[in-house]
C-alpha cells in the first residue's frame, strides 16, 4: 500500500520526532520544524506520535494515492487539494484509490505536514527515519535525501478514522506577529544592560537567510563582551549572536557544537512558530525562565494525550 510521489516539489522531507542521543558523536537531530503541528497529525489519526510523516516546505507536492486510506493534514495551509477540491488543514481526510492530493503554495506559513493511517513506513538509521540531507542521514532509504519523483510512500493497511479536525484554539495563526519567550542561555551575562534591552525591545525581521539549520534575523544590534566563545553543545531555539550583532536561531538540523555567544534559547514549541514564518515577518522577543517552558509544554502534552476530548469528530 503506497502513495506515489508524482512531483517532488520544492522541499519535501520524510521526518519522525527526531534521532536522538547520537550529538556527542556530531549527529543532529533532525526531526519536524514545527512540532505542534507534526504532533497533532498523528493524534488526529490516533497515530503513534513519533510515526513518521512528510513535511512539506512552500508546497508544489503532488501525491497519488495507490490504495485507499485516511490522511491528515497540519500546519501551513499551502493550498492543498485532492482531485481539483480544496481541502483544509488541521483535519483528516478520506483518500481512495487513484486519488490525486497536491499541495500548490504558501496561504499562511510556510511547513505543512502529511500523516497517514498507521505512518509511513520509510528506512530507519540510528533508530530514525528524520531527513537530515547534509548528514546523509534519514529519509526514504535511509540515505538523507528529499523525496523524488517516483518515490513510493508505503503503508501500512488503514485503521478506521473518524471524521477528525483539532480544536480551533488549538490552530495557530501563522499571520500574526510573533513574541517569543527566551530562556537565558550560558553567555547572557555577558550582554550589558543596555544590550538586553535593545534585544528585548526591538522588533526583529526574518531575513532571506533561513533554512533547516537555522533562522537569521535582521534588526537592532547586540554585541556582548565576548570576542568568541570555546566550542559547546547547541540546543535546539538557541540564539547565537555572531559578530555583526544580528541574531540567529538555531533549528533542528543544526550544528552540534558553537563558538558564537548565546543570549539564550527558545522553547522547542516557541522555535516551531518561528519555523512558520518567512521572510519579513516580525519577531520580538521577551524574558522567561525554564519553569514558564516545561509549564507550557506540560499544558500542550495534556491536551494532545486528552485529544479523544478535544479533537472534534463528525
Amino acid at each position: 500500500m503506497s502513495l506515489e510521489v508524482v512531483d517532488a516539489g520544492m522541499l519535501a522531507l520524510i521526518q519522525d520526532t527526531g534521532r536522538y542521543g547520537y550529538q556527542h558523536i556530531g549527529v543532529t537531530t533532525g526531526g519536524p520544524m514545527d512540532e505542534h503541528a507534526f504532533l497533532w497529525a498523528n493524534r488526529l489519526l490516533n497515530n503513534e506520535l513519533n510515526a513518521p510523516q512528510v513535511e512539506i516546505t512552500f508546497g508544489k507536492f503532488s501525491l497519488l494515492a495507490h490504495d485507499d486510506t485516511w490522511i491528515a493534514i497540519t500546519g501551513a495551509d499551502l493550498g492543498a487539494r485532492i482531485n481539483d477540491r480544496a481541502i483544509l488543514p488541521w483535519q483528516t481526510h478520506q483518500v481512495s484509490r487513484g486519488d490525486r492530493i497536491d499541495f500548490t503554495a504558501p496561504v499562511t506559513g510556510l511547513r505543512a505536514y502529511l500523516a497517514v493511517s498507521g505512518g509511513f513506513r520509510p528506512a530507519l538509521k540510528l533508530g530514525s527515519c528524520a531527513t537530515v540531507t547534509r548528514e546523509g542521514l534519514g529519509g526514504l532509504h535511509g540515505h538523507g535525501a528529499k523525496l523524488a519523483r517516483g518515490d513510493q510512500l508505503e503503508f501500512k493497511p488503514p485503521e478506521k478514522v473518524a471524521k477528525a479536525s483539532v480544536p480551533q484554539n488549538e490552530v495557530p495563526d501563522y499571520r500574526q506577529p510573533l513574541c517569543l519567550g527566551v530562556i537565558p542561555g550560558y553567555q547572557y551575562p555577558h550582554f550589558s544592560a543596555v544590550e538586553r534591552m535593545k534585544f528585548f525591545s526591538c522588533d526583529y525581521e526574518v531575513s532571506q537567510n533561513i533554512d533547516r539549520m537555522g533562522y537569521r534575523l535582521s534588526g537592532e544590534a547586540i554585541h556582548s563582551d565576548l570576542s568568541g566563545i570555546v566550542s559547546e553543545g547547541i540546543a535546539y531555539g538557541a540564539i547565537q549572536v555572531p559578530s555583526d550583532g544580528q541574531p540567529i536561531v538555531l533549528m533542528k538540523d543544526r550544528q552540534t557544537i558553537g563558538g558564537y555567544p548565546k543570549i539564550g534559547c527558545l522553547s522547542a514549541l516557541d522555535a516551531g512558530q518561528l519555523a512558520q514564518r518567512g521572510p519579513g515577518a516580525s519577531v520580538s522577543f521577551y524574558l522567561s525562565d525554564v519553569a514558564d517552558s516545561e509549564a507550557s509544554r506540560m499544558l500542550f502534552n495534556r491536551r494532545l494525550q486528552k485529544g479523544a476530548a478535544g479533537i472534534s469528530r463528525n
